[in-house]
C-alpha cells in the first residue's frame, strides 16, 4: 500500500496565483483538478472535492500513464520481476494553480510533480525531462528563454474517423477560406471562439501576444510572451485544452494535429530561443557592441547537428510527417538564415538586444514539455561542443535537399543512436518513449488506408 498521504501544512489558498485568487474571488472553490501530462500530453490525474485537496500534501497515480498510447494502449513495459503499475507520488507545483472557467462550478486546475516512492523524479514524466535540461544550463551560469508560437485549425465537428475533416463554418455562414494569411476579416468569420479564448486566457492569467490567421482553411496562430521554458510549456499545456473547451462552446472542433486537412498547411509550434546570462541578464547571442557573438553561432551549429536525432520528439505521430512538404509553409531540411521562413532554423528581425534563433521544425502534435526539452537539449549541445553552424543558406531553401526524416520508423531509429541526447533528456525516458511510439506504430500499420484500397486493390 502506498504510504500515508501527507497532510498540508499551510493554507494553500493563500498562496494562490494572482489570477487564481482573483478568480475565486466571492466564490466558493468546489474541486481542483489534479493533473500531470502524459507522453502525448494529454491531462491525466483526478478530480477532488476542495476539502480532500486542502487535507493531504500528496496524491499517487501509477506510472502505468506514461506507457499509454495515444490510441489507448500500452507499450510493452515488463522487466525483470514483471511490469507491477508501482503508484507515483504527485505532489503540485501551487504555482500553476489556475482556473477552469468552461467547468459548470468554480474549480482549479493544478500541474503535479511526479515522484517515486523513494522522492526521486520520475525520469520519464515531461515535465520533469524539461525541468532537466533547464536546469543544466542554469549549472552554466545561463538561463533559457524561449517564445512558442501555436498553430491550430477550428475545424467542423467530425465524430466519424472515416469522413474527411472539414474547415467550420464562420459566423457569415460560409466554411472558413482558404489562402487568408493575415487576414482581419477571416479572423472575425472565428470571433464568437477567439473571444472565449481571450476570456479563458484572462481568468487563467495567461497573455496573449496575438492572434493571427494563418494561410490554412480556419488555421490560426497565438503567439505566446517569451519567458521561463517550464512555464511556458505549462501554458501551452493549458491552452491546448483551453482552446478545444472554447470551440466546443460554438459547435466545432479545435486540433493540433500536424496536417489535419489534405492539401492546407500543416500546424507547426515554433519555438523562438534565447540565453541570458544568469548574472547580468545580459543576451549571450549578442556582444558588448551589439554584434553576434561566438555562442549564437553554436547554438545554431548545436540544432543543426542534433536536431535530426530528437524528430521523434518533435513530429511524434506517422501524421507529423505529412507536414513537411515543399511550399507548405513547413521545413524540410536544417539549413540556417536571417529572415527567411523557407529554412528550418530562422533568424528573426530584432534589436540586438532580442536577438533570437527560431526552430520552425517542431509540430503543433508534440508535447510541450518534450518538444521544447528536445530544441533546448540540440542548443545546449551547440553551445557545449563549439561547433560553427554551415553558411547562412540564402534563398529558397526548398531548392535545397531534404534532411528531416521522412517517417517516425527512421526518427526513433535516430533516437535509440544518440548517446548525446540521451545523456541530456535521460535514457529511462528515451527507452520508455520508444516503447510508447514503437506501439503507436505496430497499431498504425494495422490499419489500411482509403488510398491503398482506392489504388492496390484491382491494381496489383
Amino acid at each position: 500500500m502506498p504510504a500515508k498521504p501527507k497532510v498540508r501544512d499551510v493554507d494553500w489558498m493563500t498562496h494562490l496565483p494572482e489570477a487564481a485568487a482573483a478568480y475565486l474571488q466571492g466564490h466558493r472553490l468546489d474541486e481542483v483538478e489534479c493533473i500531470v501530462s502524459d507522453l502525448p500530453g494529454i491531462a491525466r490525474g483526478k478530480a477532488v472535492p476542495a476539502s480532500k485537496f486542502a487535507r493531504q500534501a500528496q496524491f499517487f497515480l501509477p506510472n502505468s500513464i506514461y506507457f499509454q498510447t495515444i490510441t489507448g494502449g500500452w507499450g510493452e513495459a515488463a522487466g525483470e520481476g514483471g511490469f507491477t503499475e508501482p503508484d507515483m507520488v504527485l505532489k503540485p507545483d501551487m504555482s500553476t494553480a489556475s482556473a477552469a472557467p468552461w467547468t459548470g462550478d468554480w474549480t482549479l486546475q493544478v500541474i503535479h510533480d511526479a515522484f517515486d516512492q523513494a522522492g526521486e523524479p520520475i525520469a520519464f514524466a515531461p515535465r520533469n525531462v524539461l525541468k532537466r535540461v533547464v536546469e543544466l544550463y542554469r549549472k552554466e551560469g545561463w538561463e533559457p528563454v524561449v517564445a512558442p508560437e501555436m498553430e491550430f485549425y477550428l475545424v467542423a465537428r467530425n465524430i466519424n474517423p472515416a469522413e474527411e475533416i472539414a474547415p467550420m463554418m464562420g459566423r457569415s455562414g460560409r466554411p472558413a477560406a482558404a489562402r487568408q494569411a493575415y487576414s482581419m476579416s477571416a479572423v472575425d468569420e472565428f470571433g464568437p471562439v477567439i473571444d472565449d479564448i481571450y476570456d479563458f486566457a484572462e481568468d487563467m492569467g495567461f497573455e496573449i501576444d496575438g492572434i493571427t490567421q494563418e494561410g490554412g482553411a480556419g488555421q490560426l496562430e497565438i503567439n505566446l510572451r517569451h519567458g521561463d521554458p517550464v512555464k511556458l510549456a505549462d501554458e501551452i499545456f493549458y491552452f491546448k485544452r483551453l482552446i478545444r473547451e472554447a470551440a466546443l462552446r460554438h459547435d466545432c472542433f479545435a486540433t493540433f494535429m500536424a496536417k489535419p486537412i489534405e492539401g492546407e498547411p500543416g500546424s507547426a509550434m515554433h519555438i523562438h530561443h534565447s540565453v541570458v546570462d544568469s548574472k547580468t541578464g545580459a543576451n549571450i547571442f549578442t556582444g558588448a557592441r551589439g554584434a553576434e557573438t561566438d555562442a549564437f553561432h553554436h547554438f545554431i551549429a548545436g540544432l543543426q547537428n542534433h536536431l535530426p536525432s530528437v524528430i521523434a520528439l518533435l513530429a511524434p505521430y506517422v501524421n507529423s510527417y505529412r507536414r513537411y512538404v515543399k511550399d507548405h509553409a513547413a521545413p524540410i531540411n536544417l539549413e540556417w538564415g536571417r529572415d527567411n521562413r523557407t529554412t528550418g532554423i530562422r533568424v528573426p528581425i530584432s534589436d540586438a538586444d532580442s536577438r533570437r534563433v527560431e526552430n520552425r521544425l517542431a509540430g503543433m502534435d508534440c508535447n510541450p514539455y518534450l518538444g521544447i526539452a528536445a530544441s533546448l537539449a540540440c542548443g545546449y549541445l551547440g553551445l557545449k561542443q563549439r561547433k560553427r553552424p554551415t553558411k547562412e543558406f540564402k534563398g529558397d531553401a526548398y531548392e535545397g535537399e531534404g534532411e528531416i526524416p521522412r517517417d517516425l520508423f527512421s526518427a526513433l531509429e535516430l533516437l535509440s543512436d544518440a548517446k548525446e541526447i540521451q545523456k541530456i533528456l535521460h535514457p529511462d525516458f528515451v527507452r520508455v518513449y520508444n516503447i510508447v511510439k514503437a506501439a503507436e506504430y505496430d497499431e498504425f500499420l494495422q490499419v489500411i488506408s482509403p488510398w491503398e484500397r482506392e489504388h492496390l486493390l484491382t491494381n496489383v
